[in-house]
Order: structure tokens, then sequence, then C-alpha cells
């Protein structure tokens, strides 16, 4: 049974948690802003979207603007000449005399009607042209900007939100408002051009054109406004309705939407809130059609007194006739542009203001980029040292460490180990230069990590993330990680990894895809992707490899077989270890226990059993699962 339909003021807001989501940040401006507001803003705006699409083509850019410019002057141009062909015509005598007479005048336009024309038609094939490569610009900056911020960015919300806009909306918009910004020209042109040939046939038919240009225009601008208003109010219906349908499609959830009987529940909810979408769109309907109404009343009412202006003229021998039948066709020009122009300059100040985004991120991005430096890490590095390290996350109210200080010698394998959310990983970040701590040194031998040049150091380290990425690429792929292709190494490192199985089982081998929403694509489970992930640490040649949680969807004969491989690898490198699994780490040459951020205790396995602090109390706990209940 389907549920009552509610008023819309019944309807209850949107649930998904976001108050004003990044990509609607300039909605309230946007229902607000008036012709003023545009007029003062756009120039500013038309500037920039001209210097990049210079920088993206000049040689469209020129093309599209200059076939658009010219293209006015012969609309100018055919409708002087049209005043030329009708005075013949309107004049007395035998009609093949008055149409002998006009022809020199009639091939005129017509010679202007095909060079504009054919100028209109380049110009469109430029403009054309000019948007993907537009794009494309402005899309290689943004992502030549987002990899080469530091990391601490990404933590940043404000940052981050930043950066969505500018790549969801600001990237997009950037090749929007150069096509406006030429449609606005064009628009401009087509209004100019009529203006300019009215007042070259009489002063006073310029004016005229105004008193019915402007109601359309008025009418086209509110038309548009009224439409985004309605996009406005359901903005969070729209986002609620996505995360539902996507509840109802999507394989993921399809198993729990079945366990727990949720068809019904998810239907009406998503009947409630496509019945306010319809709603809403029917009274925008209806707004829209009184507006269109209304505006064609005026818009008709300025076009009767203007024709009574024109018979004035004509009445009063002020304008012959063949200059009226020609400056109607200018006034009907000029009004069809200046609707067409009023719903552009919208498009365009809309637009325009998600490209502001887009180079106000350029802006961000720039200040969060480390300044290059020259100095390259020594090979292979004695000892990794941190010395009162501290450090915190952007907005966070707390320290994810304070005064961390930790010695590690080449070929040693050390184990990080604390309770969630002690600070593990964050340290081990700051060890593999991802992260600058606030206060204290890192350093690689004698020389401060923050004086190396990030990448070099970074192609001598090898971090295996516990969040690691699932890249959509081949099982090659994920495991080179853009490294030239050992065959040996990579045979070897999936060994290590004991990838091999999982590779032996894919019908392509190395080859096989791992993404299931491509064509023979495969998708592995999560203790697979680990043995993969792991095989990347092994076929990286580093002097430093960190694990983190390398075992974490792993079963228990897995988990040995890799802790054993670690141990081997660890041959000649430094290994930190990070992991829950206490068992697992009584290898370590160290261990280190953090809490709240804090060394709490360090030694190796037996010494931290005796020491009887929390290592040893995190490890009997674990312990005490596998001892027979008596």
């Amino acid at each position: 049974m389907r549920p009552k339909k509610r008023r819309l003021e019944d309807v209850s807001p949107d649930r998904s948690g976001l108050d004003v989501a990044y990509w609607e940040s300039h909605d309230e401006e946007l229902l607000s802003a008036g012709l003023g507001t545009m007029a003062r803003r756009l120039p500013a705006l038309v500037a920039a979207a001209f210097r990049l699409a210079w920088r993206a083509s000049r040689r469209d850019t020129a093309v599209a603007l200059g076939g658009n410019l010219l293209a006015g002057f012969f609309t100018a141009f055919g409708l002087l000449a049209t005043s030329d062909v009708l005075s013949p015509l309107f004049a007395g005598g035998p009609t093949p005399g008055r149409v002998r007479a006009a022809l020199p005048a009639l091939l005129v336009v017509a010679l202007a009607a095909g060079l504009r024309g054919t100028l209109l038609v380049v110009a469109g094939w430029a403009q054309a042209r000019l948007k993907p490569q537009v794009e494309r610009h402005a899309e290689t900056r943004l992502f030549e900007l987002t990899t080469e911020v530091e990391l601490t960015a990404f933590d940043d919300h404000d940052f981050h939100n930043a950066m969505r806009r500018a790549r969801d909306n600001g990237v997009p918009d950037t090749a929007t408002v150069v096509e406006t910004t030429v449609s606005a020209v064009t628009g401009a042109v087509g209004v100019v051009a009529p203006a300019v040939a009215l007042g070259l046939m009489h002063p006073i038919l310029m004016p005229l054109l105004l008193v019915t240009a402007v109601p359309a225009g008025y009418t086209a601008l509110r038309t548009a406004r009224l439409r985004y208003e309605a996009f406005y109010r359901l903005s969070t219906a729209r986002r609620r309705k996505f995360m539902l349908s996507d509840l109802m499609a999507e394989r993921q959830p399809a198993a729990e939407v079945r366990a727990f009987t949720l068809r019904t529940f998810l239907l009406e909810e998503y009947d409630r809130v496509a019945e306010q979408e319809q709603q809403v769109q029917l009274g925008t309907a209806r707004r829209q059609t009184a507006a269109k109404a209304s505006g064609d009343l005026l818009t008709g009412t300025a076009t009767v007194a203007v024709y009574c202006a024109l018979g004035g003229l004509l009445a009063g021998g002020m304008i012959p006739l063949a200059m009226a039948a020609a400056a109607v066709l200018a006034i009907r020009a000029g009004q069809a542009s200046l609707a067409a122009l009023m719903q552009t300059v919208n498009r365009l100040y809309e637009a325009g203001l998600y490209f502001g985004d887009y180079l106000s991120f350029r802006e961000l991005a720039a200040t969060r980029i480390r300044a290059p430096r020259g100095t390259a890490p020594p090979a292979p590095f004695q000892r990794l040292t941190a010395e009162k390290v501290s450090f915190t996350y952007p907005g966070a109210s707390e320290p994810a460490l304070s005064d961390v200080s930790v010695t590690v010698a080449r070929g040693e394998v050390i184990a990080l180990v604390g309770e969630n959310g002690s600070g593990k990983t964050t340290f081990a970040k700051l060890l593999a230069g991802l992260y600058r701590p606030d206060t204290g040194t890192i350093r690689w031998d004698d020389t401060d990590l923050a004086e190396l040049d990030g990448d070099t150091l970074r192609q001598r380290i090898s971090v295996i993330a516990q969040d690691h990425t699932r890249w959509p690429l081949t099982v090659r792929e994920n495991i080179v990680m853009g490294r030239p292709v050992d065959e040996d190494r990579l045979v070897g490192a999936a060994a290590a990894a004991g990838a091999d199985q999982v590779i032996a089982d894919l019908p392509h081998g190395y080859d096989a895809l791992l993404d299931r929403r491509f064509r023979g694509g495969h998708d592995l489970s999560g203790g697979q992707w680990q043995r993969i992930a792991a095989a990347r640490g092994f076929y990286r040649d580093a002097a430093l490899v960190i694990f983190d949680e390398p075992t974490s969807a792993l079963d228990a004969r897995a988990e040995h077989a890799l802790f054993e491989r670690i141990r081997r690898h660890a041959d000649g490198r430094t290994v930190i270890l990070i992991t829950h699994r206490l068992a697992s780490v009584r290898f370590a040459d160290r261990i280190y226990v953090l809490d709240h951020g804090r060394i709490a205790e360090q030694g190796d396995h037996g010494e931290l059993l005796d020491h009887g602090g929390l290592y040893a109390e995190l490890y009997r706990l674990q312990a005490s699962a596998y001892q027979e209940v008596p």
C-alpha cells in the first residue's frame, strides 16, 4: 500500500548528516544575486576565463572571439543593407523594374548573410575545440597540485572540501565559463549590432529596441531564477534520493536489504522523497508559466507601442516605409538576442562562482606544497632517529603524538604496538616522511628528513598501509606500482607474500584485471588483497620497509607464514612492523609500546613481559583466548 501523500511542509528534512554539502556552498548567493551583483563581478570573471582559454589554446580562443565579433559587424551591415533592398521594392513603378533596382542591395545582403554564417560556423568550430582543451588544462593543473601537496592537507577538512569543490564543480565549470563567456559575447554582439543599425537608420529608433527587448530579457532571467530556486529547494531531498537509490540498486547492500526485509521501508522512504520532489517541480512549472505569460503580455504590449511609434514616425514623414520595415526586423533580432543574453549571463554567473572555487583552490594548494629540496638521502642509511617528536592533526584538539623518541638501526626489526588510537600509524607515516613533525626532528643518519628531497627519500622506503588501495589495475601493475618490471623479482615478491597462490587461480595470472566494474575483471577477498599489497612491499627494494597491520584479514596459517617471510625479508633491511597480534612480534629486536601518543614502554618481548606493564597485560589478554577453560 502506497503511503498517503503529504503536504510539502510536512516532509521531514534531509537526514544525510550534511547540513551544507560542499557542492551547495554557493546556493544562497545564487538565489540572492541580482543583475547589479552580476554586473560588478562578471568583468573579473570574464578576464580570468579569457586568460585560461588563452593558455589552453591561443588560436582557438582568437578564432572563437574574432569570428563572433566580425559576425556582429556583418549582422549590423546586413540590417542596414536591408533598408536599401526595401526602398526600391516599396517605390512606385512596375514590379520587374523595382526588383531589378533592388538586386544590387539584395546581393550585398546575401553576401553579408553568407559571410556572417561562415564566421559563426568557424567560431562555433573553434569554440567546440576550445572546451575540451580548457577542461583538460584545468584538470591537469588541479591533479598536479593534489598529487604534490603535503599529506596533512587531506586531513584538513577545509582543504579537502575546497579540493572537492574545485574537482567536482570547478573543473567542469572552467569549460562552461569559457563557453558561456563566448556565448555572452555572441549575445552582446547580437544586441549591439541591431542597436547600432537602428541608430544609424535614425537616432530615435534605438530606444525602441529597449522598449521591446527588456521585458523579454527580464522574463528569461526570471524563468531561469525560478528553475534554480527549485533546484536549491530540492538539493537535500535529491541527495537522500540518490542515497536510497544506491541502497536499492547496488550490489553491496543487496544482501542486507533482503536479510533485514528492508524493501518496504526503503520504497516508502523513496516515495516520500519523490513526492516532495514532484510537488516542488509542479509548483515551479506553474510559477514559470505565470512568469512567461506575464512576460509575453508585457512584451506584446511593448511591441504594440513600438509599432504605433513607428506608424507615427511614418505618418509624420520622419522615416520612410523601407526603413520602418528594416527597423522591425532589427528590433525582433535584438529581442531574441537580449533574451538569450540574459539566460547566458545567469548561467555564466553561476558557473563563475565554482570557477572561482577552482582558482581559489589553486592558490590554496600552492601554499601547501613543500619547497623542493636538493639533498638526496644517504644510501644505505645506518640509523633512523626520532627525537622528541610531536604531531597534531589539523583541527584536532589533542596531539596524536607527544615527545616520542625512537632509534632504529639498519637491519633491525622494530615493532610498534598499542591500543587503537595510540599513534602507531601516525608515527610510521612520520618516519616515512609522509608527515612532518610539529616539533622535534627525525634524522636519516645525521640529516633531518625536512632537508631531504621528498621524492628521492620515498623511493627508498616501502609503506604497506593498513588501508591499502585496491588499485583497478592488473595484478602485475598492482605489485610493480609504476616501477620497471623485473619478472624474476615480481615472481619472488609474490611468493614471499603468499600471493602466488592467489595469482595461480586467476584465469590470466599476472595480467588479470582486479576490478569487477570492467569487463573480464576479477575481485579478491580481503585476505587475498592483503597478500597482493604485501607483495608490493617485497617488490620495492627499499632500505626501510613499514608494514601496517599486514595480516588483519589473513587466516591463522597465512598470518604465521607471512610473518615468517617478513622476518626473512628483513635480512639487510630495516623493518617497522605495526600490529595488534602480539604473538607475532616476539621475533622483533625491539618493541615500542605506544599509549595515547607517548612511548609507554620499550624492550624486547621477554623484557616487556617481565616488566609487567601494558604490553604484558595486552599479551596475556590475547593469550587467554587460546587457553582451555578448566
